[in-house]
């Protein structure tokens, strides 16, 4: 079995962590490929509650190795924060590996992050915050520090200085901000260096190892398809390649190794941030939406914004990402309600588009054109069959199926880890 990626095939926030304990104790490695702690998986097991932001949702299944590889950027502060919050809660951390090549975030990033920000004013993207752009901005400017340069503080101080030099005219003549010294960034990374040594190893070398004496590699996207910052709706998107093509560059594993991926969906779709969204709802019941799917970032704690199951967006992950299964989450929130409308296509100023307009604009104008499904009742959160499911609801999920360009694999029905329906067997 080769590797698996597992992606979101929406705007993030689709429940990828409960796709991952889907596959549970079938995996080996678990590797986060993409972005850093802007986003979040929420993991129930039993009472328990799990939040987290920059750690592969792998770490809570015992034997399964998690790994942060190369395509990551790296906050080390917060990296401690949430190893430390587990450790505290009985969580074996041990076996976590950080890959050298991963670029680190220092304070200098977040700063950069929010002052540019509020600059921008109302052509503002919606960060986080929390410096994962200029990271990557340092990254591809070359730049960037990365975890290996921890370990030798001359160098370290040699590759700050140069990422600060034009900063630091940017924040005092520009942003009326104080200039930030090398020495301050110098000892408040040193300060972790020698904690996450031992965590640092050539990943890509350890991964290419691990499928080539056939263990099971699943490889776990941050953010989401439509948040790709190619292939997302640029410029409101994130600063790293969400999708599939991203497991490939962001872990050092080659394409040939990847057997299958898996896209993660909701039965409706949420947004947060700024940018367009064709489907979003403005009335009660997108508020009914947001209160009864509890639509708040796991991150942020920011209010998503939330519309009815896109279909073109679908068809658009599915093909480029490759999908082969998806994931649909949620479904037990549109319990109740008496019609589902679901967007099948789109209408720009007149012109139908089936497939996702290129055209920036275009988008930004497109209207959705929907056809009404028939809703259901029952209370479908005990479901751990298709069968067990209302025949309405059944039709939804065979219709998300054919509009969507991929076969559906597993359906979710409810918060805890084992309200999922399976339908087909993800490692294949």
């Amino acid at each position: 079995m080769p590797g698996v990626v597992l992606i979101g095939a929406q705007w993030g926030d689709e429940g990828k962590g409960k796709a991952t304990d889907l596959l549970g104790s079938r995996v080996d490695y678990v590797v986060k490929f993409n972005g850093g702690n802007n986003a979040g998986h929420t993991v129930v097991i039993g009472d328990e509650k799990y939040a987290l932001h920059l750690l592969p949702s792998g770490i809570l299944s015992p034997g399964v190795t998690p790994v942060i590889a190369n395509g990551v950027v790296v906050d080390i502060e917060v990296l401690f924060q949430e190893l430390d919050d587990l450790i505290s809660r009985g969580v074996d951390v041990s076996r976590l590996l950080v890959s050298g090549s991963a670029h680190v975030i220092a304070g200098y990033h977040r700063t950069m992050d929010k002052v540019s920000e509020r600059f921008l004013g109302k052509r503002r993207i919606g960060t986080t915050g929390r410096g994962i752009g200029p990271a990557y901005a340092d990254k591809i400017n070359r730049v960037g520090i990365r975890m290996w340069d921890l370990f030798d503080e001359k160098i370290l101080a040699e590759k700050i200085e140069g990422s600060l030099d034009q900063k630091n005219h940017l924040l005092v003549k520009v942003y009326n901000r104080r200039a930030i010294t090398v020495d301050e960034t110098v000892e408040e990374l040193l300060a972790y260096a020698d904690r996450v040594k031992p965590m640092v190893a050539d990943t890509s070398l350890i991964l290419n190892q691990a499928l080539d004496a056939g263990k099971n590699v699943l490889f776990e996207g941050g953010q989401a398809t439509m948040l790709d910052v190619d292939h997302g709706t640029y410029p409101f998107v994130t600063s790293s390649n969400a999708t599939a093509g991203g497991a490939v560059t962001g872990s050092g594993v080659g394409p040939t190794k990847i057997s299958s991926v898996i896209g993660v969906i909701k039965a409706y779709t949420t947004r947060v941030g700024e940018g367009p969204f064709p489907t979003e709802l403005f009335d009660e019941m997108g508020e009914y939406l947001l209160k009864t799917g509890g639509e708040f970032g796991v991150t942020t704690g920011r209010a998503r914004r939330c519309g009815w199951y896109d279909s073109v967006i679908a068809r658009y992950s599915s093909r480029i990402n490759g999908i082969t299964d998806l994931v649909v989450t949620k479904l037990d929130i549109l319990t109740g309600i008496p019609k589902i409308p679901v967007c099948v296509a789109y209408d720009v100023d007149g012109v139908r588009y089936d497939e996702m307009p290129t055209d920036q604009t275009a988008f930004h104008h497109a209207k959705p054109i929907y056809t009404e499904f028939d809703g259901w009742t029952e209370d479908i959160s005990g479901c751990r069959t298709f069968e067990d499911l209302p025949a309405n609801a059944q039709a939804y999920v065979r219709s998300l199926e054919e509009l969507s360009g991929a076969r559906v694999s597993a359906i979710g029905v409810g918060p805890s880890r084992d309200a999922i329906i399976p339908l087909h067997d993800l490692l294949h």
